[in-house]
């Protein structure tokens, strides 16, 4: 196991969530993608680390003390569209102050933007259920996850095409098909992206949940855009 390993840098510090980032490097190492993101500690550095993945960037508070970024005082915990050095140095800086109002540590994840407007956002997961073991769900994501409830569950590991197979048994699954003229989705991307966190659940039983949400599938692709993972107490 790497020295950087970010579960066990987690379980040093005491920790069963792991921050965005860490879940992140997780996924990524798992050959899932991610954007391309830098953990900045002062707003000077939120700019330096904007402008070098390149404008427009996404802001997010970054702790373990914060799982719902976007909720968090009050929307602060997720600035999208920020478009030069000085805004992404303004929007850290509220960050950082307030999450010491808060009594909470944090850093800014500083991330390149996303055209959510490209794909579908899809939810994938997984966890350790305590009767059938690792179990791996995918369905609509974003902020529809909690709305129409439209996931699909398979016990893990999956193979490629077990994967693929959950995708298309959503009811939501002609959105990725291709609807009404639009281009079709790479589902098998995102049934890429089932199969290897099932693989996860499986590699590491310290982990007792993963929640990926949303991954943006495009016809190119699927990107992990948010990750939280929760490790066995």
């Amino acid at each position: 196991m790497r020295e950087s390993d970010p579960i066990e840098r987690a379980r040093a510090d005491g920790r069963t969530t792991l921050t965005e980032a860490e879940a992140k490097g997780l996924l990524a190492d798992a050959g899932i993608e991610t954007p391309a993101f830098e953990v900045a500690s002062t707003p000077e550095d939120a700019a330096a680390a904007a402008e070098r993945i390149g404008f427009p960037v996404v802001l997010k508070v970054s702790s373990p003390a914060v799982t719902h970024k976007s909720e968090w005082m009050g929307g602060l915990g997720v600035t999208v569209g920020v478009a030069d050095a000085d805004e992404a140095a303004a929007v850290a800086a509220d960050v950082f102050d307030a999450a010491a109002d808060s009594g909470i540590d944090a850093d800014v994840l500083v991330e390149a933007a996303a055209d959510v407007d490209a794909g579908t956002e899809v939810i994938v997961g997984g966890l350790r259920d305590p009767s059938f073991g690792p179990v791996v769900l995918t369905g609509l994501g974003g902020v529809f996850t909690e709305i129409f409830e439209d996931t699909a569950h398979r016990l893990a590991p999956v193979t490629q095409a077990t994967a693929r197979a959950a995708v298309q048994e959503l009811r939501s699954a002609p959105l990725l098909e291709g609807y009404r003229g639009s281009d079709p989705a790479d589902i098998d991307a995102l049934a890429g992206v089932v199969k290897r966190v099932g693989d996860l659940l499986v590699e590491r039983e310290d982990i007792a949940e993963i929640d990926v949400n949303p991954v943006l599938v495009t016809p190119s692709g699927a990107t992990a855009l948010d990750a939280l993972v929760v490790l066995e107490e």
